[in-house]
């Protein structure tokens, strides 16, 4: 089955799979959106079945929670875990700093919130994600229905002031009609190439009138889990200054990724 994967598939799965053993039993962890964050539901839905491993996750999406009960993990609010052990999320891009941009997948608020009521976050990604200067990634900005093109408007203006090589913004669209967050509110995708200074960027942007939240994620990740298609896994530590390396031996017809 593993040889069924493409190679960023498997890259994916290494850094869930790394990630999805930090997790110990008791703990309350916060549980991303997207891809990669799926793979570590279905890494940790894999650890409840086979080694009774019970936690509680709190999902930063209606799609993260659906995929989180099907695979047979307790999901709880925020409000009833008030604070959490730990958050495993991915990310569209991170750099040296493990400063990262996030929201490709539309919930960048819900994530933001859980990140930061964290005691940890751990970001798992694929190689590709890591770069020098944040940007290639469009930025993702959330804001309200009402005036937003006017939010728009003045959030080009503020854009002039900045160090970034680009200034396009656009309305992020799901066919036809606006995408809408869980929140019910629009997102303006900023097309900058690259982010100067993101710690002033992600002060001024949260200025504006009309900007619920912006997807720099500063000072915020803990460690990120780095995957390759041949197995290998990179741990980073901020805080410790360490690097761990790991690896992980693809085996054919194995059942890894029997329900999958």
């Amino acid at each position: 089955m593993t040889g069924e994967l493409s190679p960023i598939d498997k890259a994916k799965f290494v850094a869930a799979k790394r990630a999805a053993a930090f997790v110990e039993d008791g703990m309350r962890v916060g549980l991303g959106t997207g891809s990669t964050a799926a793979w570590l539901v279905r890494c940790l839905g894999e650890r409840v079945r086979e080694e009774g491993l019970f936690f509680k996750g709190v999902p930063t999406s209606t799609r993260t929670a659906d995929l989180a009960r099907e695979v047979g993990i307790e999901v709880i609010t925020l409000e009833e875990a008030r604070w959490l052990d730990l958050t495993i999320d991915g990310a569209d891009e991170f750099d040296g700093e493990l400063n990262l941009i996030k929201g490709g997948g539309g919930a960048l608020l819900q994530e933001k919130i859980v990140a930061t009521a964290s005691d940890q976050m751990v970001v798992i990604a694929d190689a590709a994600k890591e770069v020098e200067t944040l940007g290639a990634f469009p930025l993702p900005v959330e804001v309200i229905r009402f005036g937003w093109t006017a939010t728009q408007a003045l959030l080009e203006e503020a854009l002039v002031s900045m160090d970034v090589m680009n200034r396009d913004s656009t309305l992020r669209m799901n066919g036809d009609t606006p995408y809408l967050t869980d929140e019910g509110n629009f997102i303006l995708d900023l097309h900058l190439a690259r982010i100067g200074d993101p710690r002033q960027m992600a002060l001024i942007l949260n200025q504006i009138p009309g900007i619920v939240e912006n997807g720099l994620f500063i000072d915020i990740c803990d460690r990120v889990v780095i995957g390759y298609a041949d197995g290998r896994v990179e741990t980073r530590d901020i805080n410790a200054g360490t690097v761990e390396e790991h690896r992980m031996e693809f085996a054919e017809g194995d059942n890894l990724f029997r329900d999958i």
